[in-house]
Parts: C-alpha cells; sequence; structure tokens
C-alpha cells in the first residue's frame, strides 16, 4: 500500500527517493481534485511545496508524472488483488478478500483510485496501457485460481474472472460514492456473499 509521507516545509532537504514520494503524494491530490487536463504543474510543485525547478528534476513534464503515479497506485490495486487470490486455498474466503481489495482500494487516502478506474487520460495510449495491464493482471490472478480449482478452460475462468473483477469495481466506487451509506464489511459482505454464490456452483476438481 502507497503511504503518505510526512509534510515537508519547503527547503527541507530530502533523498531522491523521498523526495520523488513526496511530489508523487502532492500530485496524487492535485490530478484526482482536478483531473489531468485541469492539474498545472505549478500546482503541483506548490502542494508539495517545492520550486518548479526541483519539480522538473524529477519529471521532466506534466505527462511522464501522471505515468508513473498512475503505475504506481494501479501496481498497487494489482498487488491487492494477487495477495488476496494468493493468501489462502479456501476459494469462498479468497472471492471475499477479492472484493475487499478493491472496497480498501477505492477508500484508500487521495482518491488514488480515481486515477486508475476514472482517469481523464484513456485516450493517451501509454496511460490506457497502464490501466488496461493492471486490469488484465488482476484478471489474470483471479483466473489461474478459478481455472485450477474448477477445471474450467482458460476461455471460461477468464469470463468469470471478469465478472468477479468487474462487480468488485463496480460495486466499490458506487459504495463510496454513495457515502458508504452500508458499512464497510457488511458491503463486503454482500458483494461476496453474492458473488461466491454463482462460483460455488462449480465443482471443485483440485482439492
Amino acid at each position: 500500500m502507497t503511504e503518505a509521507p510526512a509534510p515537508v516545509h519547503r527547503g527541507t532537504r530530502l533523498s531522491r527517493d523521498a523526495r520523488r514520494a513526496q511530489l508523487l503524494v502532492a500530485a496524487r491530490d492535485v490530478f484526482a481534485a482536478h483531473g489531468y487536463h485541469a492539474a498545472a504543474m505549478d500546482d503541483i510543485a506548490e502542494r508539495a511545496g517545492v520550486s518548479k525547478p526541483v519539480l522538473y528534476q524529477h519529471f521532466p513534464g506534466k505527462l511522464e508524472l501522471y505515468r508513473a503515479l498512475l503505475t504506481t497506485y494501479a501496481d498497487e490495486l494489482v498487488e491487492r488483488v494477487t495477495a488476496a487470490i494468493d493468501g489462502t486455498s479456501d476459494n469462498e474466503q479468497r472471492v471475499h478478500a477479492a472484493v475487499a481489495a478493491y472496497f480498501d482500494f477505492v477508500a484508500g487516502e487521495g482518491q488514488a483510485y480515481r486515477l486508475v478506474f476514472e482517469s481523464d487520460l484513456r485516450g493517451e495510449p501509454e496511460a490506457a496501457a497502464v490501466v488496461d495491464g493492471a486490469l488484465t493482471r488482476c484478471i489474470d490472478s483471479v483466473a489461474a485460481a478459478v481455472t485450477a480449482d474448477a477445471g474450467l478452460d482458460n476461455s471460461r475462468a477468464r469470463l468469470l474472472a471478469v465478472g468477479l473483477v468487474g462487480l468488485s469495481q463496480v460495486a466499490a466506487q458506487y459504495w463510496l460514492d454513495s457515502d458508504q451509506a452500508v458499512p464497510r464489511d457488511e458491503a463486503v459482505s454482500l458483494m461476496s456473499g453474492f458473488a461466491w454464490r454463482g462460483l460455488a456452483g462449480f465443482p471443485l476438481v483440485h482439492d
């Protein structure tokens, strides 16, 4: 999970990695609030408490900064889903954990999920490739488990995986945008129970 660095006052000297992390958090906040096209490098530098030359030392332009940020959070989502699938051999628990991974991701700090799920730069090929690649890796992780345990061929396993990933993403976004009217744990249980009732209909072919 991507953690926000401690606040840093202008002029404070940081290691290169720490400064980069600080700039990414500032960029996340600005891009999530305004979108790619309305955000300005001036705004990001001000948010980070640095001069524009310092910002440009790390990222040559707004597009490169956005891609780096997008990659960071797309990778975080994939890591969450993969950990959910690999963390247990109990398939009902896997479904619950996978759904929970999406709910936790959308509820994460700084609305980073909007960069991955609601990017206004999907028309830019490299940005689209990052988002599509993350989706594919999440589907691959779920499909591998379905293939191994249900004995389905790859095409059918992937179709089921797309269904679980799509259900988890859309439900998690709706839950967040509806002001979390249903408590998080109950919402995850509702959606994972709904998904599991369908997946449990496939016989377990590998113990």
